[in-house]
Formats: C-alpha cells, sequence, structure tokens
C-alpha cells in the first residue's frame, strides 16, 4: 500500500511538472525550446522507479491536463513526439540494457515518433512541416539584400548574394527528413544524460556511454555514403526526384557521423601524443574553418569505421 501511494504521489508531481514543461514551451519563447526538448524527462525518471504501467498513465494525464490549459492539438503532437523516446529510454534503464541499446532504441522512437507528428500536422492542417519557417526566411530576403545594398555592395553582387540565398533554402527543403533525424538525437541524447545524472543521485545504479574518445559508429555509415553517391548520381542524370532526395539526406547523414568519428579520431591522437591543451584546441578550430579540412576529417572518420586507427595503428581497443 505504502508503495502504490507513493508511485502516485511521483505520477501525480511528474506529471504536474511534464503540464509546466508544456505550458513554458508554448509561452516562453526561448526557455520554452530547452523545456520541450527535456519534456519526456519525468516520463523517463518515472518509468525507472515504478515501471512502465505508472509512466503511461502520467503521458495520458498530462496530455489531458495541457489540452485543457492550451489546446488538444498541441498537446497531442508534444505527447506523440516526445512521449516514445522518453518511454524507450525508461525501459532501457530499468532493464539494464547497454547503453548503446538504450541509446539507439530511443533514438529510433524519438525518429518515428517525431514524423508521425509531423504527419499528424499535415493531416489535420494541410500544411507542409517547418513551412511556416521556410516562409519566414523567404521574407527575411529582401531585408538581407536590402542591408548588403546599404553597405556598399553593387548590383551584381546583389544578385549573387540573393540567388546563394534562394539555393540555400531549397537545398533546406529538400534536408526535411534529415531535420527530422537530427532533432530525434538531439532530444534523445539530452534525455539520455539528463536522465543518467538524475537517476544516479536518486540512488539508481544506470550505465553510461564510454567515453567519447572511445567512441566508435557502425560501419553502415560508410556503405550509406557510398549508396548516397551512387543514388544522387542517378537521381539527377535519370530526373529520379525521391532517389536524388533521399541520397541527398542519407550523405548528410553519413557526413554528419563521419564527422563525429573524425573528432574522436583527432582527440584520441590529441591525448596519445600528449598535444598541449592550447595547440590541440586550436588545430581543431582551425580545421573546421576550413572548408576542405573539415571535408578531410569527415572522409578520415568515414574510413575509421572500417579500418579502426586506433586498433591498427596506436594498439586501441
Amino acid at each position: 500500500m505504502a508503495t502504490r501511494v507513493t508511485s502516485m504521489t511521483e505520477s501525480g508531481l511528474l506529471a504536474a511538472i511534464t503540464v509546466v514543461m508544456a505550458l513554458i514551451g508554448v509561452y516562453v519563447p526561448l526557455l520554452g525550446t530547452v523545456a520541450v526538448l527535456m519534456w519526456p524527462l519525468p516520463i523517463l525518471i518515472l518509468i525507472v522507479r515504478h515501471g512502465l504501467r505508472w509512466g503511461l498513465m502520467a503521458v495520458f494525464v498530462s496530455a489531458v491536463l495541457t489540452a485543457a490549459l492550451v489546446e488538444p492539438a498541441v498537446s497531442l503532437r508534444l505527447a506523440l513526439a516526445f512521449a516514445p523516446g522518453g518511454i524507450a529510454l525508461g525501459l532501457g534503464f530499468r532493464n539494464d540494457w547497454s547503453s548503446v541499446r538504450t541509446l539507439a532504441t530511443g533514438i529510433a522512437a524519438s525518429m518515428v515518433s517525431k514524423l508521425a507528428a509531423l504527419a499528424l500536422l499535415f493531416a489535420i492542417t494541410g500544411i507542409e512541416p517547418f513551412s511556416a519557417q521556410f516562409d519566414m526566411m523567404e521574407a527575411s530576403f529582401d531585408q538581407t539584400i536590402e542591408f548588403y545594398r546599404g553597405v556598399g555592395m553593387s548590383e551584381d553582387q546583389l544578385s549573387e548574394v540573393q540567388e546563394n540565398l534562394v539555393q540555400n533554402l531549397s537545398l533546406m527543403r529538400l534536408l526535411v527528413p534529415l531535420v527530422v533525424v537530427m532533432m530525434g538525437v538531439m532530444d534523445t541524447m539530452v534525455n539520455y544524460l539528463i536522465g543518467g545524472k538524475v537517476l544516479r543521485r536518486l540512488g539508481h545504479d544506470v550505465k553510461t556511454l564510454p567515453a567519447f574518445v572511445e567512441w566508435r559508429l557502425p560501419s553502415v555509415f560508410v556503405y550509406m555514403f557510398a549508396f548516397s553517391l551512387i543514388g544522387a548520381y542517378w537521381g539527377t542524370t535519370r530526373e529520379i526526384d525521391l532517389l536524388y532526395r533521399a541520397s541527398l539526406n542519407l550523405s548528410m547523414l553519413a557526413t554528419f557521423a563521419g564527422l563525429v568519428e573524425g573528432v574522436v579520431i583527432y582527440m584520441y591522437a590529441w591525448r596519445h601524443y600528449r598535444w598541449p591543451k592550447f595547440f590541440g584546441a586550436f588545430a581543431l578550430t582551425f580545421i573546421f574553418l576550413n572548408a576542405f579540412l573539415l571535408r578531410l576529417l569527415c572522409l578520415v572518420g568515414l574510413f575509421d569505421m572500417v579500418l579502426d586507427y586506433r586498433r591498427r595503428y596506436w594498439g586501441g581497443k
């Protein structure tokens, strides 16, 4: 009986916290982004401490209260987009899964749920996802051009700037699926790291991710990158728009994974050769500011997924 009362008390308290975070997300511009990002955290903690049933009940209660206080559509989208990722992480922590399995399951659940939320938004409103943001960016082009005109740019230079802005916006429209993937990765990582710290403070023994210099991403990203190059060529030459869009998103995703792996290799070399902190930080900053070196770092990371430089050359695991 005492355990049930404790579960009900914590469930009510954490559900109330999710409602407050939802209200902050709706009404507070900058802090709201952080609040929405961490919205699944109370659900995650409740599942670890008291089980899946109490976590699902908290999601339902918080969704109902948010719908009453804000708007049903907002409540539904919030619960649909963020609750599954928190639930997956909570189950992983509670069932003592490995850190990689817990994180991968959370990311997969988060990405699927966000796609479902965007599909729901389109079904309800008929508006394409992110169209409002793209329209705002397009509307700001005139102000940007006027600013450059005011600082003395010639009309030829202004035409080139405007053309680049339009091309960049077109590219961003094509990369909407990648944006959804990165959103899923980001909010899952945030809730995994913060949730793990909170649970350890509460006395739970939860697995942590390996140190950053020990990360090794799966080689699937190498094959993804190779496929994306072939797919982009076929999509362009044979005018298969869907194939081109998919290849572009896969290429950018694989490139980002290569960048992460490349930074891991750089940090490992930094530690292995005991470079001075200032030199190591300065060199890494210079790489990020140089487009050629940054691409080279991405390729180094992609090849490491197959060749494993740390084991081959530096005696690492």
